[in-house]
């Protein structure tokens, strides 16, 4: 073999100026497609001239170039444009079939200008004249540095793809727009908080689609983002069916060469379930507040009306005087009014209580109609009606007699003018009903109580807001605004739920569903007493990003023998089921999560592990009403607040199914 020359793994290698300083192979791999050895070695003394480091394959027939194309990895290839029994062009098609992005070069000198162009057409990058070879080693190091560049741009658009893929698997909304606030950037995340798609949203100004009437505090965030460079704070943001969203916001201000204000990246964090669970925290602090001293205040109350009451009873035979006697009676009316009063605020602060009976309603309705008969004004008409085969049920008679009661005198009070009050009794078999109250369908035998009234009705923006406590549109001094709130808590501490349809200026419904028994009282009872199921030592993932809910129930379940990893978000879950995989037998989590939510986890660990046991949680009784699960298929699904027993339940059946 002459100077300069060596052979390497079948290779003919031309040796350079430049060496692989680890591999001591040559840098460039070449695939000659020549069947003319004077000329192969005049292609290679060319490269050789030139100082290009190279190793070249010769190949003469199809067969030979296919197999070294499938078989071995090569930085380029030179042709011939005719050969004997295969032309350049068909070996053109192979290699763009074969390998698209290696380079292709024809060194011919019988290619004619037609010829060249369509070789450039069907994908040559360059084509050489033999008469020409010296500008062989220029075209040679383009190719192989246009090749290099394509990759290098296909590895970052990848690479791009990849981040745009991870942004719109984020829960939160991604924004980038201009400092004229036009959308330039618009992730899946905003979509789903907002409602507008990328295409509606790109190009358009945030000032319209987000912030009406927020003008003066965004002036103040530009200010302090120019300023410091970032901005955090609460906004308010509208979405496209209307509604107003309370978001988290983090704003980044993005800088070109110069140092000049460019861009504003946003990342908007939806806590409008938050503010709403906060503000329910602050009136259920307050309710509990009145609970704590309820018992006492309750105590001291009786202590003070029971001898008011028995005193009017001893001196009404004393008085003479009719006047001075309805005096004494609104006396007493005034003293049992402030009793009922007392047992309604207990009811409400410590929820139902007392031993649960077999009762029937119908016994319960015929009573109450008497008394509003006699009690109420002369017009308000009172009608009934009770199933003759009513179902029994189970719970408190003097409850559900509050429940009536409260009913039947928020009915009077919307029928100021008189009208039709009619309270019914009926049995019901439900299956699959939804409603806000329950966390999944109820099916079942059930007696509906019922309270209708045409009254004034109940206007639309009052309805979400009829069952808080201390709420009332009556005039001060007209109602406490526990009413309803006491009878919310007595149906749900019976397994039931309530229903309202309302019209203004027609009247209002009232359903009471409560689920019927036919077991005894002892049986009953018996089975109310909760049993605690425990642990085998099985490892449990808690995902919540709450931090004090993930402690208290981590807690709770080691208590009961249960082993527990924990993970504040998603992204942080997913690595440690994937780093343990083999090990964990349940995984609890939370469905609203920043970063990565539940329903994105769920999908994830699918992938890895399809027969995963897993457990869903959720945050809100409405949004568990509107969520379908079906294409997750949790093997159990909670409600925020669940009790100790209802968790360590479902974890039981979950881990012994």
């Amino acid at each position: 073999m002459s100077q300069g020359r060596e052979d390497h793994e079948g290779f003919e290698t031309v040796k350079g100026c430049r060496m692989s300083a680890q591999s001591m192979s040559p840098l460039l791999r070449i695939l000659h497609l020549e069947d003319n050895p004077t000329d192969a070695e005049l292609v290679r003394g060319m490269l050789e001239a030139a100082g290009v480091d190279c190793a070249i394959r010769r190949v003469e027939t199809r067969e030979a170039f296919q197999s070294a194309l499938e078989r071995e990895q090569f930085d380029l290839v030179i042709s011939d444009f005719t050969l004997p029994s295969f032309d350049g062009l068909s070996a053109l098609t192979i290699c763009r079939h074969k390998k698209p992005e290696l380079p292709f070069i024809f060194v011919s000198g019988t290619i004619g200008e037609d010829a060249a162009v369509e070789s450039l057409k069907r994908g040559a990058t360059d084509y050489v004249i033999k008469d020409r070879l010296s500008r062989l080693a220029a075209s040679v190091e383009r190719a192989v540095q246009e090749a290099q560049s394509r990759a290098e741009r296909l590895q970052a658009d990848e690479k791009i793809r990849e981040q745009a893929a991870l942004l719109d698997k984020a829960r939160d909304a991604i924004c980038v727009m201009d400092m004229e606030f036009t959308i330039l950037y618009w992730n899946r995340g905003a979509e789903r908080l907002y409602g507008w798609s990328v295409e509606e949203a790109v190009g358009r100004s945030a000032h319209d689609l987000l912030f009406r009437g927020n003008v003066s505090l965004l002036l103040e965030a530009v200010k302090q983002l120019i300023r410091q460079n970032e901005w955090q704070g609460e906004l308010h943001k509208n979405s496209k069916d209307g509604r107003e969203n309370v978001v988290e916001s983090r704003w980044t201000l993005l800088r070109d060469a110069l140092g000049q204000p460019k861009s504003i990246l946003l990342i908007d964090s939806d806590i409008t379930e938050k503010k709403q669970i906060e503000a329910q925290l602050f009136r259920t602090q307050r309710v509990q507040s009145i609970g704590a001293v309820a018992g006492g205040i309750a105590h001291d109350l009786n202590n003070m009306l029971a001898p008011i009451l028995m005193v009017t009873e001893l001196l009404r035979d004393e008085l003479a005087s009719e006047q001075s006697r309805k005096m004494l009676d609104t006396a007493k009316a005034s003293a049992q009014r402030g009793a009922e009063m007392v047992k309604q605020i207990l009811a409400f602060a410590r929820g139902a209580g007392g031993e649960p009976k077999t009762i029937q309603l119908k016994h319960l309705v015929n009573e109450m109609v008497r008394l509003i008969g006699d009690t109420f004004p002369r017009s308000i008409q009172v009608e009934s009606r009770v199933d003759k085969e009513l179902y029994p049920i189970l719970g408190d008679a003097a409850q559900f007699n509050q429940v009536l009661l409260n009913l039947c005198v928020n009915a009077r009070d919307a029928m100021p003018g008189g009208g039709t009050l009619q309270i019914g009794a009926d049995n019901a078999v439900l299956e699959g009903k939804r409603t806000p109250m329950l966390p999944e369908p109820v099916s079942g035998k059930f007696v509906v109580l019922s309270v209708v009234d045409t009254g004034c009705g109940i206007p639309p923006e009052l309805m979400g807001r009829i069952f808080e406590p201390f709420f009332t549109t009556k005039e001060p001094g007209k109602g406490t605004g526990l009413g309803l709130s006491t009878v919310l808590t007595i149906v749900k501490a019976h397994h039931g739920f309530v229903e309202v349809v309302s019209e203004v200026g027609k009247g209002t419904i009232f359903e009471v569903y409560l689920p019927a028994t036919i077991k005894a009282d002892s049986e009953l009872i018996k089975s109310a007493v909760p049993v605690m199921q425990m642990g085998r030592g099985e490892i449990i993932l808690l995902v919540d990003d709450e931090a004090a809910v993930l402690e208290i129930t981590k807690t709770t379940l080691e208590a009961f023998n249960y082993r527990v990893i924990t993970a504040k978000d998603g992204a942080e879950a997913l690595i440690l089921y994937q780093q343990r995989v083999g090990e964990i037998d349940v995984v609890i989590t939370d469905m609203e999560m920043p970063v990565m939510d539940g329903e994105a986890l769920v999908r994830e660990i699918r992938k890895t592990a399809p027969n995963a046991k897993v457990v869903c949680i959720s945050g809100l009784e409405a949004e568990a009403k509107g969520m379908d699960m079906s294409h997750l298929k949790p093997q159990a699904f909670l409600t925020k607040p669940y009790s100790t027993e209802t968790l360590l339940t479902a974890l039981h059946q979950v881990v012994t199914s």
